[in-house]
């Protein structure tokens, strides 16, 4: 349902505010580039500065732009259940074909509340559910069998985002869920060997910068051509490193402002990057002919 290259959108922003006109291009530039979906505010997306009427704009916004053309995946998670609902719901009456839902950050909710938190939301909506998973920001882990019950309890919980760095994992997961239920990598450079072991393609930071040449990496190993998905893994590493120099999305958005003239703003607590990160992005992207 969810295989392929999604892109974990940035939100613009200029002046303090939405971008709309730079969303749509951004998002034009991904259709180009020949994704296979995208994802609006999600953590790349800096969900957590956005107000709720801004995140319900984003998604709406995305959803009229892409206008059937490639899959809209609404981040709709939250750490009070109410909230996430209520945000699925709003993806849902805005035309987004998924939801991707973190793990519930802060709380640190046991293995039942964090159950009873996904079943909750997932009951609530008819839209398909991505779990996602990434202990690095949230602080706890969706564990193996509280996945492993979701997938058996909800039918519209149909796959997970795994960022937690642990290609074991993946295969863990591929063991314990039904063969249906799709595991999609969340790190950019461990897409391929996450692939090698039953996911089925990548939510992508990387996307954004160079949606083209990701996009093709994925379908090569996605298809099995190890040699060549290889080479372009190798070819993209220094993306995947760097875009991560500083805090994500910092980097994706200088990098966006030198590829697409969008504004590198992002919103405190995030900053611009230093000097010499920015001269690192600039020449990763120099090394990957990705400037105009």
């Amino acid at each position: 349902m969810f295989a392929g290259t999604y892109t974990a959108l940035v939100t613009p922003f200029r002046d303090g505010s939405v971008d709309h006109g730079g969303f749509r291009k951004l998002i034009e530039a991904q259709i180009a580039g020949g994704v296979d979906g995208i994802v609006p505010v999600g953590t790349t997306g800096e969900s957590p500065t956005l107000s709720h009427d801004e995140h319900r704009d984003v998604i709406k916004a995305a959803v009229e732009i892409a206008a059937g053309r490639i899959k809209v995946v609404g981040g709709t998670g939250s750490n009070s259940t109410d909230e996430a609902v209520g945000l699925t719901l709003d993806a849902e009456k805005a035309g987004a074909d998924g939801a991707l839902i973190v793990a519930p950050y802060y709380n640190k909710p046991s293995s039942e509340g964090m159950y009873r938190h996904f079943r909750t939301i997932a009951e609530a909506t008819r839209l398909p559910i991505i779990l996602y998973s990434i202990p690095g920001r949230c602080g706890i882990e969706i564990g193996v069998p509280v996945v492993a019950r979701l997938a058996a309890d909800c039918p519209n919980i149909v796959g997970i985002k795994e960022a937690g760095g642990s290609v074991e994992r993946v295969s863990q997961l591929r063991q314990a869920v039904p063969d249906t239920f799709e595991i999609i990598s969340g790190d950019d450079s461990l897409t391929l060997p996450f692939i090698a072991v039953g996911a089925v393609g990548v939510i992508s930071v990387a996307s954004n910068v160079a949606p083209g040449p990701v996009a093709e990496f994925v379908r090569l190993a996605r298809e099995g051509n190890m040699v060549r998905a290889e080479q372009a893994h190798r070819r993209l590493y220094p993306l995947f490193k760097n875009l991560f120099i500083e805090s994500n999305p910092s980097p994706a958005k200088y990098a966006l402002s030198l590829t697409l003239g969008l504004s590198p703003e992002v919103r405190l607590p995030l900053v611009e990057m230093e000097e010499e990160s920015r001269r690192i992005v600039r020449e990763t992207l120099a090394a990957l002919d990705l400037l105009p």
